[in-house]
């Protein structure tokens, strides 16, 4: 079987670090056709940076690094070093990159893949705000209705995490969210009712450690870093590990469970802003626009995650 085309738009972000990693570790499975960056997790400087160090760090200089957006749409430009330190990647210390940033915006790569790909080939995988894949659709609708799917982390069922309503990557860029939403392509969406069940325990990082590979380190290190914040904010055994799943999922669907919903993304109030409203019970007229996962196999997915790491 031939491998899954996919795009992943990304603000890495050490969790955005270990679904790349997972992702360019499976070339038998997954053809990255290129990584698009976008101002997320840390500015967007730093995010473009960050994707080419771990193209190089997975040996995968193949792989084009597009620069996408600087900022959300209509809103000033939020950020999370206080989770993922001021590089977006502390706890990795990986090198400076060597090769250079692809040429053209990430809006514009992600259409010129569409365009040339055949259609429903290319599976679009955001995993930070999503400006650029908005901005696409709002540029070149008839282009991006070519994508097979967008398989997405974001949002949630219940509690938010960057305020009490909404999860981090949908707050930064609500009305992103809004277009992608309501644009009609099929989204898988991976929110924090589900991640938050895929959690890095002192047992599962102590095996990463094991993995003592130029990858495996950087992937310890940079979890290591990323849990003391999710540790002590949810008194939990361990951080959830929210990117990786939607490479997971792509890789071994079985892993994940959910149901067809309508979601739909508060724009508007005060209070929240960035909420995706899961109508999880159908007490709408709407007919489902996601696939909302919300549980996980976490032995599994770490399981697929270590052999990942292995085989860089």
């Amino acid at each position: 079987m031939a491998a899954r085309k996919i795009v992943i738009d990304c603000d890495p972000g050490q969790d955005d670090a270990i679904a790349i990693l997972m992702a360019l570790a499976s070339p038998d499975r997954l053809e990255v056709a290129a990584i698009t960056t976008v101002a997320g997790n840390v500015p967007l400087a730093l995010t473009e940076k960050n994707a080419r160090a771990l193209v190089e760090l997975a040996g995968r200089d193949d792989v084009p690094v597009h620069i996408g957006c600087s900022r959300p749409m209509l809103r000033p430009l939020e950020t999370a070093e206080y989770v993922h330190g001021e590089t977006g990647l502390n706890g990795a210390n990986l090198a400076e990159p060597r090769i250079a940033p692809a040429p053209g915006h990430a809006v514009d790569a992600i259409l010129g893949i569409l365009a040339r790909e055949p259609e429903g080939s290319v599976t679009l995988v955001p995993t930070g705000p999503l400006t650029n894949v908005a901005l696409a659709m709002v540029k070149a609708p008839e282009v991006m209705a070519r994508a097979a799917q967008i398989v997405l982390m974001g949002g949630a069922v219940d509690l938010g995490n960057v305020t009490p309503a909404a999860e981090f990557n949908i707050y930064v860029d609500p009305h992103a969210a809004h277009v992608v939403f309501g644009f009609g392509l099929p989204i898988t969406m991976f929110g924090l009712d589900v991640t938050h069940k895929v959690t890095v325990t002192d047992a599962r990082l102590e095996a990463i450690r094991a993995i003592d590979t130029p990858a495996g380190r950087a992937a310890y290190g940079m979890l290591e870093f990323y849990n003391r914040y999710d540790r002590q904010r949810y008194d939990t055994e361990g951080g959830p590990l929210h990117d990786p799943c939607t490479i997971a999922w792509l890789l071994e669907p079985a892993l994940f469970e959910g149901r067809d919903c309508f979601v739909e993304i508060d724009t508007t109030s005060p209070t929240c802003i960035g909420r995706t409203v899961v109508d999880w019970w159908r007490r709408s007229d709407h007919p489902p626009n996601a696939t909302v996962m919300r549980e996980a196999d976490a032995d599994g997915f770490f399981r697929l995650l270590n052999d990942c790491l292995k085989r860089l």
